[in-house]
């Protein structure tokens, strides 16, 4: 028999904290048309100064992008300035560049922090820099378990989600991904899980490689409708995001991972 349930559609489950909640990272990011000024330092400069107090260290970079064809690897993109700003112990960052804003933590605590600082960052983004339309807009969250837990994986998520790490053949399993994209009316979701050997990723930029091995649940829903820029409804959007992540991270995980991350069930 089929589940009814449906946790891209379904009423959302009431929250249920995670004292030693296994998330990594969390990051919303919106991409808007390229504003060339905002590689200048003058231009910088006002927005800096705006989110000094809460995030007082900025560093200049680079990226470093190369195009693929074909061929293979050919001529590099040019580098694009990224702006990055952290706070002190670096555990949450802002970074601005001529096409995106993102703001990130690797120390979530609740919704409503994070939601807060990404008002904050709205806010100041649209005073300094100004975007007319938004491209993209996503939100997305990286849990990661390791150490012994990765053993008791088949009671801690559930079956569909375990896959074949629930199984005999588990034993000699070392790397294995399911990747899923689902639409959800104008958005999508992109959901990766599974089990990664030590010093292995599968986004440098997000998920870090770590000595053991270790499973990871990442769950990335987006739109890409283009819409005007405003800080209210970008907002409303994101935070309808970081619900429905919610939901299927908790129709993924099973009572007992609650438990086991401090939760209260």
């Amino acid at each position: 028999m089929i589940e009814a349930l449906d946790p891209l559609t379904a009423p959302l489950p009431p929250e249920v904290p995670l004292s030693k909640a296994p998330l990594v990272r969390v990051i919303c990011q919106l991409r808007f048309p390229l504003i060339v000024a905002v590689e200048q330092r003058d231009t910088i400069a006002p927005f800096q100064e705006a989110i000094r107090g809460t995030y007082p260290v900025l560093r200049q970079e680079r990226t470093q992008a190369v195009l693929l064809g074909p061929t293979g690897i050919g001529q590099a993109a040019p580098n694009q300035i990224v702006w990055r700003f952290h706070d002190i112990d670096a555990a949450w960052r802002v970074s601005l560049a001529p096409d995106f804003l993102a703001l990130e933590t690797t120390r979530y605590t609740s919704r409503s922090e994070f939601l807060d600082r990404l008002r904050q960052v709205l806010v100041v983004l649209g005073e300094h820099v100004q975007p007319k339309l938004i491209d993209r807009l996503g939100v997305r969250y990286i849990d990661r378990i390791a150490g012994s837990d990765v053993l008791e994986l088949p009671r801690l998520v559930r079956p569909e989600v375990c896959g074949i790490a629930g199984t005999a053949a588990a034993t000699h399993l070392q790397h294995s991904i399911t990747e899923s994209m689902f639409v959800i009316d104008r958005e999508q979701m992109l959901a990766r899980w599974g089990k990664l050997p030590p010093q292995a990723t599968i986004d440098p930029a997000a998920i870090e490689p770590i000595n053991e091995p270790s499973w990871i649940l990442d769950l990335d829903m987006f739109g890409t409708e283009r819409v005007v820029f405003d800080v209210d409804r970008v907002l409303a959007a994101a935070t309808g995001y970081c619900e429905r992540i919610y939901g299927v991270f908790r129709w993924a995980v099973t009572d007992e991972f609650l438990r086991r991350f401090g939760g209260n069930v």
